[in-house]
């Protein structure tokens, strides 16, 4: 049986970023995923990074520190990330005023700042200054999803790490240990195995008998083909419902559900946003939709006209563009920190998920979950950890 010093399971953004910076730490590392092209949350991505928005001494660190890693990614692989700065719109809709949206971001790092409707549009020709009321703005970061992870795979490659396709369908235990995984046709050893599996993490975490505060949505956005339009900015609505409804599915009056698949805990919320990565492809929408079902039966026509409804009085001339209905789920925690480190209770098991901006917070988490593996301190761990929970 292959053995490894760490077997990661997921190649999303969570689980690349990991296996390569463990690797880095000149660990022996394993990293599996189900599809050569996986279709999940990292696929999908916006790839935001909100490096302004920092709240507290953590995040703001997190946040700083992320910057960082992409210039040094670029230079440690040979393969640039597709880090760049974008102006941040945050629209502001007719009934809604200005001032008072401004006033939730008053914590932030760098809140944003309100602007009228005319110097929106000065940032953003595409935008239709009659629908709405003005936006606020800031700088906002951006990373190419694709080049992220691409970049942390070939520099974990070039380390001597393994990457190896195939689904993962259990962590193997003994006693009270966490010793490997199996796939279909092989199982793998390692003296530690860090689940970084998205909103699969909790399932496959549950599967050894041991429960995990990782929650999901269902996610629905479109996707262009590259165009020849040029969206300029990043375009959110500054009254932002996702990270609410998040907060509000894993309250005491709910998160029993999560242990009974099929529970709609939140009606489908949109929020209207764009934005353009650099191939000229456009990613537009969001809906979020809180259910307990791993697998959620959707209806892409009905999704689709419905993020082209919310995104078309915007942005007038997305009207007609061609575009494919997508879906993944989008894993997150109960407090808008990941949980990061080991699980109670059990020797060997690890979790890296959750993380309401992965974007943002991911590459900084990997480097200081790495540098815990091999025997240094992180107050950063400390507060990612299970223990806050």
């Amino acid at each position: 049986m292959p053995t490894f010093d760490w077997i990661v399971v997921g190649n999303g953004l969570t689980g690349a970023a990991l296996s390569y910076e463990l690797a880095r730490q000149g660990l022996s590392v394993l990293l599996l995923e189900r599809s050569a092209q996986p279709e999940n949350a990292t696929r999908f991505s916006y790839g935001g990074v909100p490096h302004w928005s920092g709240t507290s001494d953590i995040l703001k660190q997190l946040y700083h520190e992320t910057r960082q890693r992409y210039a040094a990614l670029s230079e440690e692989t040979g393969i640039s990330p597709g880090y760049r700065e974008l102006d941040l719109l945050l629209t502001v809709e007719p009934d809604q005023e200005p001032a008072a949206l401004a006033a939730r971001y008053g914590d932030a790092e760098t809140p944003p700042t309100p602007i009228s409707s005319t110097a929106a549009v000065e940032i953003e020709p595409l935008l239709c200054p009659t629908a709405i009321a003005g936006a606020l703005t800031v700088k906002h970061g951006h990373a190419d999803p694709t080049a992220v992870v691409n970049a942390y795979n070939q520099g974990l490659q070039a380390l001597g790490g393994q990457i190896i396709i195939a689904p993962v369908t259990g962590l193997v235990r003994m006693g009270d240990r966490i010793t490997g995984v199996t796939t279909p046709t092989q199982a793998y050893a390692a003296g530690q195995v860090a689940v970084a599996a998205g909103a699969l993490t909790r399932d496959l975490i549950k599967a050894a008998g041991v429960p995990v505060p990782v929650y999901f949505s269902h996610a629905e956005l479109i996707e262009t083909p590259p165009l020849d339009l040029t969206l300029r900015s990043l375009i959110m609505p500054a009254d932002l419902t996702r990270s609410a409804i998040e907060s509000e599915s894993t309250d005491q009056s709910t998160n029993n559900l999560w242990n009974q698949p099929g529970h709609e805990i939140r009606p489908p919320m949109l929020d209207p946003g764009c934005v353009q990565l650099s191939d000229g492809r456009l990613r537009i929408g969001q809906i979020s939709r809180i259910n307990t079902a791993l697998e959620l039966e959707l209806d892409a026509q009905q999704g689709e006209q419905r993020l082209r409804d919310g995104i078309t009085p915007l942005l007038p001339a997305l009207i007609d563009v061609p575009g494919k209905w997508q879906s993944c789920r989008v894993a997150f925690s109960q407090d808008g920190l990941p949980l990061a480190g080991p699980v109670p209770d059990v020797e060997g098991g690890y979790v890296f998920s959750g993380f309401t901006s992965p974007f943002g917070l991911v590459p900084a988490a990997a480097v200081h979950f790495a540098q815990v593996a091999i025997g240094k301190s992180s107050t950063i761990m400390k507060a990612l950890s299970f223990d806050r929970l």
